[in-house]
């Protein structure tokens, strides 16, 4: 009784319910997360987490920049398994750092060795999400200078990823970390810019390189007026803080043509 007790009050709590009635099914979901959690420390020293790389392409010449750096988990009897399914876990129990340091590390290896065979072109950049509880954590200024010394990344080349939640958790001490993430010569992006909450009046003080626009406004462009409108604005505003601007899932030519106006 005390278990099944357990089980509902951390269901009601993740659900931000006042009260659920427990059933068999809160049982195999608590089962299976506790199954999960155990398979992804067996992961995390295994090494099963495989990075795929999203190109990122500059619209006025048409030619690859970079990439950005997507996890999945090469569960060996589940075969991949996305993000959405053991992220959460991984944030809850602590696992998300060392599991993004491994992230890292694969990472600006990956892109150091392609710049070495492309030496005569631009330098490609890589971009890596950053947890809203990786980024509280006090040691991460030196896990990623650890990480550039280790891989020989050139820092400018690595562009960390924090959504606009993160961030603005606790605004003030957040200037603090990036600044201090800005001393390491990294750049810093806003990821899904304008799907959460954030002041106009820190975006200017914080010290960021890059907005990321939201899939879903440039998805939504072609058909939606007021979309195209909410786009024209984030990269009317990034221009006037003289940041640059990624949009996500570019999928059609006249989505092209239309952000790069």
């Amino acid at each position: 009784i005390l278990r099944d007790a357990d089980i509902a009050m951390y269901y009601a709590k993740d659900h931000n319910e006042n009260h659920v009635i427990f059933d068999q099914k809160m049982h195999v979901r608590a089962v299976t997360r506790l199954q999960l959690e155990t398979d992804l420390r067996f992961a995390i020293e295994r090494k099963e987490f495989e990075l795929y790389y999203q190109p990122i392409i500059g619209l006025d010449s048409a030619t690859l920049v970079g990439f950005e750096a997507l996890v999945r988990w090469n569960h060996p009897q589940r075969g991949l398994v996305p993000p959405n399914e053991f992220i959460p876990i991984s944030e809850s129990t602590g696992l998300i750092i060392p599991m993004t340091i491994q992230i890292l590390h694969s990472a600006c290896k990956q892109i150091v060795l392609w710049q070495e065979q492309r030496k005569n072109e631009i330098p490609l950049s890589v971009a890596v999400n950053l947890s809203g509880k990786h980024f509280a954590h006090p040691d991460l200024v030196q896990q990623i200078q650890d990480v550039i010394d280790q891989t020989g990344i050139a820092p400018s080349s690595l562009k960390l990823e924090l959504t606009e939640s993160a961030i603005m958790e606790n605004a003030e001490t957040a200037i603090l970390m990036l600044k201090q993430i800005k001393e390491t010569g990294v750049q810093i992006s806003i990821d899904d810019f304008g799907t959460g909450y954030s002041s106009l009046s820190y975006l200017q003080r914080f010290p960021i390189d890059l907005l990321k626009v939201d899939r879903s406004f440039v998805s939504a462009m072609e058909g939606n007026t007021e979309n195209g409108e909410i786009v024209r604005t984030v990269i009317a505003l990034a221009k006037a803080l003289n940041l640059k601007v990624v949009a996500e899932g570019i999928e059609s030519i006249h989505q092209y043509h239309q952000l790069r106006i």
